[in-house]
Formats: structure tokens, sequence, C-alpha cells
């Protein structure tokens, strides 16, 4: 719930230490609570805040666009999009005018979906116009004169002027191009300003708002850089033989003679960079050898970079500038909250107030306002209500050896042990495969598998994102092979620690995760105890037929690039066929309605682990897409889970 109590801290002060943990087991409700706070935005003039709320609809806990007034919380309005619509971006326009980005929720395991529409709205919620969308004649008041939008919308800028005016970048259903109009959020009224014949890129803005560079990926999955030339105002894509492994331009120095950008020259681990726009000079600012740059700090405006973390281990911010005056304020509110990273989300125009987030591996988050006049940090929010974080464990960095030699990376979340006994462990794949990765901040499955006295082990493998494009690229056609390989070495690395029982091993993964809980008993079938698959896909094969495959060129090049286009092969690496050889107890998970992986992936694990006489344990929700979303469904889940962990290596 909201709190309505706001905690006063003095800056310069530490807080009081945290009563000790309790003893007793945690309700599952704790962990079942979805964050109910997220995209909190700061007004310009600092009098109010825009937060996505998650409020009760029927049977689902629905994001809901939340305004309200500063420092006293009271709630303004509250923006109810129909059906089961959810803003899943929002910016401010003005300091009473809001741009809302409108999509879809279709799993509790992936982010979502965006309908490509874009309204504005007043913060009391009046006067509502339909901005960008397939809707577009039906809902806009000059919708006779655009008529629909074949293509997706994404608010690309708001410039400073507050002058009621957004850029929104378009990408087309029909044709593979990306444009940029300037709309108004009050007539409505659009201006073109950039056109360029390649879908999905993404802008980068001058801090006089001109867009000047435009980035992506082409249909070959390549890096795609385009610069505007003011003379010709042609958009030239620069050859990929000057940019590296990975270039993408961030943010201008004031006076946008020199830019920010990310860059990976030879594959390694992503830096930041300064880069001067006439000379291309370049200027490291920081490079960490193992993990790429992830959390990047940013002033109050003009809105530079100051500090920046490494993707791999504790987040631990670097300072560019340590004698600047936000570096400084970081640096004391830090200091306030140790063992929790803070974060800055964005000032007010004056830089006088400033919204910020706090969060560890223990503590999935709260979000605070602190005010340079008084010197106050005053809470606002806390996420998962029923989480006390001295209860949750500590998620410990992991290195060790693969069986070829490549260092790997990973976190063991170890629960307190009193007794000193040797603990079951669950082995904790993550999804995706490609571009994702497991960090240090709280993590709700490995949370709960703690609290019930289990260790966990997650392990960025090969084409995990946090060790720059070479990594990456090292897990092209090894969803079977080295991926596979890489958490069986983990195992045999957790059981070398001396809190770990080697006998009582389980895993247990989400989508790509699910299947490498069918692959690892598979490929190491002594190590394993039992396995878990949810929402996974089990025939990889099956990933080329799929629907949303259809016209998709991009999609496809990545399917042959990373996944393979070897049938034979992808068949021979699809546990759907060697459900003979999983000799250990499954437990298969999966929603009616999941359109990521198909309901058949479920289904026909199940039956030819029937059919090999190994039966599954068997949990099936209706009108579910990729992950539970129905508080009631998780919390099902989770108990099943303890269950059947409980039964086979038991705590």
């Amino acid at each position: 719930m909201l709190k309505r109590t706001i905690l006063s801290v003095l800056v310069g002060l530490t807080l009081a230490n945290s009563a000790l943990a309790q003893e007793k087991l945690i309700p599952v409700d704790a962990f079942v609570e979805q964050e109910q706070f997220s995209i909190p935005r700061l007004s310009p003039d600092g009098k109010h805040i825009a937060v996505s709320v998650r409020v009760k609809r029927g049977d689902r806990n629905v994001p809901t666009l939340t305004i309200y007034t500063l420092p006293e919380l009271k709630i303004i309005a509250t923006h109810i999009l129909p059906g089961y619509e959810v803003p899943v971006n929002f910016m401010w326009v003005t300091d009473q005018r809001l741009a809302i980005k409108k999509g879809l929720e279709v799993g509790d395991r992936e982010p979502p979906v965006s309908t490509g529409e874009i309204i504005a709205a007043n913060i009391d919620g009046s006067k509502v116009e339909y901005l960008y969308g397939y809707k577009n004649f039906k809902q806009s008041k000059l919708g006779d004169r655009y008529n629909n939008d074949y293509s997706v919308g994404v608010i690309a800028h708001v410039p400073d002027t507050q002058d009621g005016n957004i850029i929104v970048s378009t990408h087309e259903w029909r044709r593979p191009r990306t444009s940029l109009y300037e709309i108004n959020t009050n007539s409505v009224i659009r201006r073109l300003v950039a056109d360029i014949a390649m879908p999905h890129l993404s802008f980068t803005f001058q801090n006089d708002g001109k867009a000047r560079f435009a980035s992506g990926f082409d249909e070959d999955n390549a890096m795609a850089l385009f610069r505007l030339n003011d003379e010709t105002k042609d958009w030239k894509r620069i050859d990929n033989g000057k940019l590296g492994s990975s270039f993408f331009p961030l943010a201008f120095l004031p006076g946008d003679g020199a830019f920010y950008a990310i860059q990976s020259k030879s594959g390694e681990a992503k830096s930041l960079v300064v880069e001067d726009m006439k000379s291309g000079e370049q200027k490291t600012l920081f490079q960490d050898p193992f993990g790429s740059v992830d959390m990047i700090e940013y002033t109050s405006r003009p809105e530079i970079p100051f500090a920046v973390t490494s993707a791999v281990g504790v987040p631990k911010p670097h300072y560019l500038e340590p004698d600047a005056p936000d570096a400084k304020l970081h640096k004391t509110l830090s200091g306030i909250f140790p063992g929790s990273y803070v974060h800055f989300i964005n000032f007010s125009d004056d830089g006088q107030k400033l919204l910020f987030n706090v969060a560890s591996d223990r503590d999935p988050g709260s979000f605070y306002i602190y005010d340079r006049h008084t010197g106050k940090a005053d809470l606002l929010f806390a996420n998962m209500s029923g989480i006390e974080p001295d209860q949750m464990a500590a998620r410990k960095p992991i290195l060790f050896k693969s069986r070829d030699g490549k260092d790997l990376t990973g976190y063991l979340t170890m629960p307190n042990n009193a007794n000193q006994k040797k603990l079951p462990l669950v082995l904790l794949p993550h999804g995706g495969p490609i571009g994702v990765d497991d960090s240090w901040y709280f993590d709700t499955d490995a949370q709960f598998l703690a609290s019930r006295g289990y260790a966990v082990l997650q392990v960025n493998f090969r084409g995990s994102s946090s060790r720059g494009p070479r990594f990456e690229n090292e897990g092209a056609r090894e969803f079977g092979g080295k991926m596979i390989d890489d958490l069986v070495d983990g195992l045999k690395w957790a059981n070398t620690q001396a809190e770990i029982d080697s006998n009582r091993v389980c895993v247990f993964g989400v989508s790509y995760g699910g299947y490498a809980a069918m692959m690892v008993p598979i490929k190491a079938p002594s190590m394993v105890k039992c396995a878990v698959g949810y929402s996974g896909r089990y025939d990889l094969v099956s990933r080329f037929s799929q629907g949303s495959n259809k016209g998709e060129t991009q999609t496809i090049n990545w399917l042959k690039k990373y996944m393979g286009d070897d049938m034979k092969k992808l068949a021979a690496d699809s546990p759907v066929n060697m459900a003979e050889k999983i000799k250990v107890p499954v437990f298969l998970v999966h929603g009616t309605k999941d359109e990521t992986t198909e309901l058949d992936q479920a289904e026909r694990m199940r039956d030819a682990l029937k059919e090999a006489g190994n039966a599954p344990e068997w949990l099936l929700k209706k009108n579910e897409g990729h992950g539970f979303y129905d508080s009631e469904h998780r919390k099902e889940f989770y108990l099943k889970l303890e269950a059947f962990l409980k039964k086979h290596i038991g705590n």
C-alpha cells in the first residue's frame, strides 16, 4: 500500500539499524505481490509526480497512471485505460500535461507489449487527445486529416521549451522505415521531421532539440548508425568498420560540440566514451575489463552523465567528475543507504528537487524525493510491502572457469544458515537467452527459494548481455550446447562450496530457462534430482514456424544467427525428442494464452514424458500468458513449487 507516513531523512545522518530478521517463515503472499509503483516521473516544476500504480480491476492488479501532489501525496487523478490497456511509458510535456504510450500486459515474465498508440492528457484527466495510433481516424479530432496510422509510435523526445510539443518516432507495419514527427499535444497537428528507410531506429537529440543520430539494427541484425547532414538534410549511414562492434550515442554536451556514446571496439565489454563532433576524436571515460557499462547517472539540466557502474558484480558508482555538485549529492545519499544502490531518476527543471530510487539485492526498491533547500530526503513509495529486507538473503557475485577455460560470472543467493548445515541447491537459469542477464538486484524467484532454505545459483552463460558483443555472440547456435555446458559447469563449481549439498540439487527456469531445465538433466543426469519448466520452449524447430514470424525478416535472420537453421541439429537439441533421457521428476507450468511459447510446447513435453514412463506434475492456468499474472495463480505456483522441491530435494 501507499505509505502515507512520509519518512524524513536528514542528509548526513546514517539510518538506524533495522530490527533483527525474524525466524518465522515469510508468507508466500509477500513474494506474490507485484511491484505496485513503477516509472515515476517528477514534473518539471517539482510540484507533482506521475507514477504507474497497480490497482485492482476484477481479478487483475492493473497498472494505471496516477498523479500526486508533492509533498502531500494527494491524488489529483488516476488515468484508467480501457480493457487490459496499461501505460508503458509517459513523459511530462509541460507542468500540467503528459504524453502517454499505451500497451498491453501479456504475462508476468515479460514486459508489456506496446500497442503503438500515444495519447495526451492534463494532470486532472481533462483534455485527452489521441495523438498517434492505429485507431487515429476514430479517436483523434483531426483523424479525418491524418487517417489511421499503420505503424507503432514511440515517445522519442520532449523539448525543453515546454511548448506542448513532443517528438514521436514511428515504425510502419507495411514498409521498412522509421519516421520522426513533431506533434502538438493540444492541437494534434503534426510535422514530419525525419524519414529513414530502416525500421525500429531510435534517435539521439542535441540540446537544441535537433535529432542528430539514428541507431538500430538492419535486417541482418548488424548495427546501423545514421547521422544527419545539415547541408544536404540527408541521413547518411556510417560505415560499421569505423564504429567497431557496437556504438550508440547517448547524449550531447552543452553546446552540442561533443557527445557521449556507449562503445565496444572489438567485442569487449562496452565502455563510455565522449566524441568530438568535428574531429571524431574520442576519450574513454569508463571501461571495465570484465563488465559492460550498466547504470548511468545523469545530472540536472543539461542532463549529462556523472557516474557509471559495471554490469558485473555489486554495482559501485564510478564518478566521472567526483567534485561536481550532483556527484557529491549522490555520494551523500549513498552513504545514508549503505548496502543499497541509489539511482537518480530525474530532477525538477531548476535542479532543486530530485526523484531517486534506492534498491539492493535484498530490497525490491523505494522511491524518495530530495529537496536541496531543506536537505531532506522524503520516502514516497515502497514496493512489495510484505518484504522486510533484513529477512532476505544476500546475493554473492561469483566467478569460475568453464570446462574450456572461459571466465563465467553469476550470483549465489545464500539463505540464513544458522545451523551451518549443508543446503540443497536450485539452479535458476535466466530466460532470453541472448542479450539477457542476471544481475545483483532483488530477484523474486531467488529470494522466495532462499526463504525456504534453498541456495540459488544463477549463471550468466555465454550469450548473456553483461559482458559485451563478443560474449553475446559466443552464445550463437549454442542453445543446447555451450550454454547448457556453462550451467552444468556452474553446478560443478557450486558443488565445491562447503555449504552446498551436491546430492540435493534441482533446476528451475522460465522461458529459455524452462528449456534449460529439461536439458540439464539430459546432459548431466547425475547432477540433479528434479526439474521445473515454466513457460518453456521444448522444441527448438517450432520457433521458426511461429505465427508472429510472418513477414518479420529481421526476426528470422536473428533466429538463424543465434539459434541456428540446421533443423536436424535443432531437433537433436530439443528435449521433447529426448524425453526418455530425463530420469528425474519433472514439474511443467504453462498458461493457455502464452503467445511467446505456445501451449503445445508444454503439452508435447508432457506427453513425451508420459510415453517415456515419467509423467510430470502439471499446472495449467486459463487466460494466462508468458508467466502468470493473477496473484492467486502466482501464489498457487509458488506453493506447488515449494511442495515439489521439498518432496524431491527436501529441506
